[in-house]
Formats: C-alpha cells, sequence, structure tokens
C-alpha cells in the first residue's frame, strides 16, 4: 500500500473549554471585593463588625433595597428604564398602612391591593412608553412624580404606624438562621428571575429584546408585549418590595422610600459586571446590594459622617455604569 492508498486521518481536537482563568476572574471579581471589604473592616472592628448579629442585621434590613433592585434590572434587560419603582414602592406601603391602620381593613386582602397597584403602575406605564412611543424615562418619571403627590395626599403628608403585627411577623420578626424571612423572600425572587431568564422562552426574549429590538421584530418576537410584562412585573415586584418595607417597619413614610432609587440603579449597574458580566443578571444585583451596604455600612461603624453614603452610592453608579461598559467593550446600550 503506497502512502497515496493510505487512510487519512484528522487531527483529534477537544472542544475549547468556556472555563478559563480570566472570564471565571471577571465573573467573581466583585465577590472577592466584598470578601476583601470584610476582611478590612473585620480587621479594624473585630468584635462589633464580624459577630453574626451584624451580618443577619445587614442581611436582612437591605431585603426591601434587593427587591427593588431586582424590580428594575427586568425593564433594563429589555432596554427600558423604571425609574417609577421606588414610588410604587412608596405607594404600595402606604396603601398597606391607610386602609389596615386608619380603615381597620384585614391584611390579606390590603396586602393584595397593594400588589394590583403596582401593577397598575406598571401597566401606565407601558402604555404611555408604547402607545405614544415616548421614552421610558420620560414617561416613568413623571409617573413616579404623580405617583408621589398621589402617596402625599393619601397619607396627609404623615408617616402612619400601626401596621398589623401578622405582615411584621412574617417579614422581620420570624428567623431562620437568625436571618429576617424577608432576605429568604429576596433569594426566592432572585433565584426565579434567574431561572427565568436562562431557562424559559419568555425569559430568553426580554434578553433578545434587550439586545436588538429590531432584529427581536425581525425574527417574529413581539417587541411591544415584551417589554410591556417587563413594566407590569417591575411595578408588581417594587409593590412587593413596599410590602416588605411596611412589615419591616410597621409603617409607612410618604418620603423615605424614595432614598432607595439611587442605591438600586447603582446595584443594578453594578451587578451587570459579576456573575453574567454584559448583561443585567439578578444574582449579580444580590451581590452588588451587599458590597455597597457592606461599604456603607462599615463606613458608618467607623464614624464617617452621614454625607458620605451619598458620595458612595454617586461614584458607585458612576463606576458601576463605566464599568458595565468596559465589560461590553464600550458598546452603546440601546435604551431608545
Amino acid at each position: 500500500m503506497t502512502t497515496l492508498d493510505m487512510p487519512t486521518t484528522k487531527p483529534i481536537t477537544r472542544p475549547k473549554s468556556r472555563f478559563t482563568l480570566k472570564t471565571e476572574a471577571e465573573r467573581f471579581a466583585l465577590v472577592g471585593a466584598w470578601l476583601l471589604l470584610i476582611m478590612i473592616f473585620g480587621t479594624l472592628m473585630p468584635d462589633s463588625f464580624l459577630s453574626w448579629r451584624s451580618f443577619s442585621t445587614l442581611f436582612g434590613s437591605q431585603a426591601v433595597l434587593v427587591v427593588l433592585t431586582l424590580a428594575i434590572i427586568i425593564p433594563l434587560t429589555s432596554g427600558d428604564f423604571d425609574l417609577s419603582g421606588a414610588s410604587t414602592l412608596t405607594m404600595s406601603s402606604m396603601l398597606i398602612a391607610v386602609l389596615n391602620v386608619k380603615l381597620g381593613w384585614p391584611i390579606v386582602p390590603v396586602m393584595l391591593i397593594a400588589l394590583a397597584s403596582g401593577l397598575i403602575i406598571g401597566a401606565v406605564n407601558a402604555f404611555f412608553v408604547l402607545y405614544f412611543r415616548i421614552h421610558s424615562l420620560i414617561v416613568t418619571l413623571g409617573v413616579g412624580t404623580f405617583v408621589n403627590g398621589l402617596i402625599l395626599w393619601v397619607s396627609n403628608s404623615q408617616t402612619i404606624s400601626g401596621v398589623s403585627m401578622g405582615l411584621v411577623q412574617w417579614v422581620i420578626i420570624n428567623r431562620f438562621l437568625g436571618i429576617p424571612l424577608a432576605f429568604f423572600y429576596a433569594l426566592i425572587l432572585a433565584g426565579v428571575i434567574w431561572y427565568a431568564l436562562e431557562f424559559t422562552i419568555p425569559g430568553r426574549k426580554l434578553l433578545f429584546v434587550g439586545r436588538g429590538r429590531e432584529v427581536s421584530r425581525l425574527n417574529g418576537i413581539d417587541v411591544d408585549r415584551v417589554r410591556a410584562t417587563s413594566f407590569v412585573l417591575s411595578g408588581l415586584i417594587s409593590a412587593f418590595a413596599g410590602m416588605l418595607y411596611a412589615g419591616m417597619t410597621g409603617s409607612a413614610d410618604p418620603l423615605s422610600g424614595l432614598n432607595l432609587l439611587l442605591p438600586a440603579f447603582a446595584a443594578a449597574f453594578l451587578g451587570a459586571t459579576t456573575i453574567s458580566p454584559g448583561r443585567f443578571n439578578a444574582f449579580g444585583a444580590v451581590i452588588s446590594v451587599y458590597f455597597l451596604v457592606t461599604g456603607i455600612t462599615g463606613l458608618t461603624m467607623l464614624g464617617a459622617d452621614a454625607y458620605v453614603q451619598n458620595l458612595f452610592y454617586g461614584g458607585a453608579l458612576v463606576i458601576a455604569v463605566s464599568l458595565s461598559q468596559l465589560v461590553r467593550n464600550r458598546q452603546p446600550q440601546d435604551f431608545s
């Protein structure tokens, strides 16, 4: 047999593994930074900062911020902003306080009404954005401001306390491993959103629309329906955050919930740089919230002034957006 008659064999090549040190370092860099932050503050304040009581308080008290961040990443994933999330949260908590405390309604139907208010606000956002083709930034800012006026009207600009202990008990009093149940509600919600985006057709459509609306439309996806659904879900989850807020404080304040909007957006964009770099993701958002809050808590325990919180969150938002753009190779994001 000559060399021409010899059967030729192609060299066996192994498929390239998606696991590389660089990609994994990008995915978990923020987790490492969070652990480093804990080590630094733990070294400076070993008795107070490293106690389990301190961590359980940290995890439980920030559940409301986690849920609000999870709410706004849904429209962000589809390429839209929802600046009315904090207003929806405050409206939900205020409805619970007014109906339960002032009017004496049972807590369960009041909670359902509060959640329904979130659905309505989300539907209003979707209507004006999609029917009139107005930028989501303008619509949600206007709707949020309108809702703030309604909150001041129904509350008479006063804090209302005395929310049913049944709600308070199932939000913050009852604990698992010493951590309030509110934290685990937020974790479960993050798991549901992660599963939906990774393994369900509606979730993949949401991601696809966020990557390119015209391409999605040409592929037969009802882009307007996907975007409308994202606004409605954002409103619903924001209202759920308001329910947790009312249960955590036992009251409703017409203004305090509004302070959560900037931290939520900072965490959302910072979360886009971790776990699944380059896109908004649920567990990245959760980690980002606790990274930011750990920094604020540590600085506060060291005696930092109150203005440091604004400096930290404002700087974190700008840095987070910049980092998320670097992860995307500075590709412009379509928020039109």
